[in-house]
């Protein structure tokens, strides 16, 4: 374990591209020029992998041999799929330091995904080392590559508690290679073992193995088990049609040593997501897609990865490489919709929507994903007509669609329209009663309607209950109260909202409010300047403007309302 956290570590500081540490990419010898090295320093905090590439190659040239410089070149390589291009400089990092994690992820990858199975063995064997979970599965992997399928299974025996996280990784393989193999029933009972590793592909694995079993019958309980009867994605519904229709599905969860390999990296990738920075989630998730390019999940994880570090135009590369008969190709451009509107270029995400729910009509979620598109674009009645097509479709409603009811609600209230609005929001509580967002925004709107106020603070206080470390909701508690004119009893919960949602301009407002109403007026016009400082919408920082000028009682009173301190003006 100590060699493997290392190694880990290793990368992580390589990878001064993820942390932006100065220390990362800080020239191992003085040089003349600094200039690439603050350069490469800039693209590292930017996660500019093209222009890391750029900024340390060219340091490189006074530094050829610092260590941490192709690290960084290598990984960023491999972060954009160019393993080809980091092949001469992991040759060079492998010389200066044998055995860095880096140039073997570079290396290794190369050799599996170039059928160079002795080659690969042979590395390995000679100190070549990813981390303790990857070497013993790659070296079985090769084995079977060579047509040693004896050895192969000793070596994932032995890759029985790796570790944390890892410990069924040795088994699960060892069923993959069982299917490849032709062992069904061998690996049907490995995999139904408990604690064998239960993810998507373990679960298609056992579908697969059931149908060429001849137990379509099960196979279907299986999936529909793991997944539910419903709609499910193009291809899950495929493998589905195939299976009632006695057609016998076949074992594509690993065709071959090298999409075994494959599925290693994908699997250790799932495994750090969340974990570790995404950056080095990425490595894994990319050395996966190099191995099994034709692989949908693995191309998709690569584009999430992508986008969740901001390289928009790559994770959009990836989204578009996945074909159009491809099951996959229309989550594929849910991906590049959301990728593109994550770039701020909305009108060209929406396009993508549009023409999805013309290929695809009978996908519910195309039409959601345009519908929550045209909503955070303010294009209200247009969302309510992309979700109508879905609730429509679905009569009489069932439990599953009260996010739908909710998110259409939400659209109706933002058209004025507050008894559609209000329909829709108690049809959402009617499917998921007590639902804490639910409750808390139909009675945030009660209260800003000055309505059925009992009712309005029964359900805020049944969300606050049920989400107590909710800023918004404790936010809501707290302004029904002043609503009420409750003004000390607001005042602990307001503060914290406050400490909740600290930089949120509604909220911090919200408390110079009720600071002001029980005469705290200095801490109201604090409050009210933290306020503007966090940029709220234009009209909102009108008023605590005028707040500031004139007070908040003589504001009430212009906007025809009853001040806050009866019988003065601020």
């Amino acid at each position: 374990m100590t060699q493997r956290s290392g190694r880990m570590i290793s990368a992580l500081t390589a990878i001064g591209l993820l942390l932006g540490s100065s220390a990362a990419l800080a020239p191992a010898s003085a040089v003349a020029d600094a200039g690439p090295y603050l350069a490469a320093r800039q693209a590292t905090m930017d996660r500019s992998f093209q222009d890391l590439v750029t900024y340390a190659t060219r340091a490189l040239v006074t530094d050829p041999k610092n260590p941490v410089l192709l690290e960084s070149v290598i990984s960023a390589h491999i972060s954009m799929g160019e393993f080809d291009a980091a092949k001469g400089y992991s040759a060079l990092l492998n010389q200066i330091e044998p055995g860095n994690q880096i140039a073997a992820m570079a290396e290794l990858t190369l050799l599996a995904r170039d059928g160079d199975y002795d080659g690969l063995i042979a590395a390995l064997e000679n100190g070549q080392s990813i981390s303790t979970v990857v070497d013993g599965l790659m070296l079985a992997w090769a084995h079977i590559g060579q047509g040693d399928m004896s050895g192969a299974l000793e070596l994932f025996d032995e890759g029985t508690g790796l570790g944390e996280g890892f410990e069924h990784f040795g088994a699960y393989n060892k069923a993959l290679a069982l299917g490849l193999v032709g062992d069904y029933e061998g690996a049907l009972a490995i995999l139904t073992e408990d604690g064998v590793r239960d993810a998507r592909t373990s679960v298609l694995a056992k579908v697969e193995i059931l149908s060429q079993l001849e137990r379509n019958g099960e196979a279907l309980e299986v999936l529909n088990g793991a997944f539910g009867e419903g709609v499910l994605d193009p291809e899950l519904e495929e493998m589905r049609a195939a299976l009632s229709a006695g057609e016998t599905v076949p074992f594509n969860v690993v065709r071959s040593a090298s999409d075994g390999i494959a599925d290693v990296f994908f699997a250790v990738a799932a495994a750090l997501d969340g974990g570790l920075d995404d950056a080095y989630t990425l490595l894994y998730a990319r050395i996966a897609e190099a191995l099994r390019p034709d692989e949908a999940a693995y191309v998709l994880n690569v584009a999430a990865l992508l986008e969740r570090l901001g390289n928009y135009d790559l994770a959009t590369t990836a989204y578009d490489s996945i074909a159009q008969d491809d099951p996959a190709f229309p989550i594929a451009n849910l991906g590049r919709a959301e990728t593109l509107r994550a770039a701020g270029k909305d009108e060209a995400s929406l396009e993508v929507l549009r023409q999805l729910t013309k290929s695809y009509p009978e996908m519910d979620n195309v039409h959601i994903a345009l519908g929550d598109a045209l909503r955070s674009t303010e294009r209200y009645e247009e969302a309510v007509e992309a979700y109508s097509v879905v609730i429509d479709r679905h009569q009489p409603p069932t439990r599953g669609l009260w996010p739908l009811y909710f998110t259409r609600g939400t659209a109706y209230e933002r058209l004025g329209e507050w008894e559609k609005s209000e329909s829709d929001l108690r049809q959402a509580l009617a499917l998921e009663p007590d639902q804490p967002r639910v409750l808390n925004y139909l009675g945030y709107s009660f209260l800003e309607l000055k309505t059925n106020l009992d009712e309005a603070m029964e359900m805020i206080r049944k969300a606050a209950e049920a989400r107590p470390q909710d800023g918004y909701i404790t936010d809501s508690l707290a302004w029904g109260l002043y609503r009420l004119r409750r003004y000390e009893e607001a005042v602990e919960p307001m503060e914290r909202a406050v400490e909740l949602m600290p930089v949120d301009p509604i909220i911090n407002d919200h408390l110079g409010d009720v600071y002001w109403a029980v005469g705290r007026d200095r801490e109201a016009r604090f409050q009210w300047h933290r306020a503007l400082s966090f940029e709220p919408e234009e009209d909102e920082a009108d008023r605590i403007r005028r707040k500031l000028d004139v007070g908040l009682d003589r504001v009430l009173i212009e906007e025809g309302e009853e001040p806050t301190r009866a019988g003065q003006d601020g």
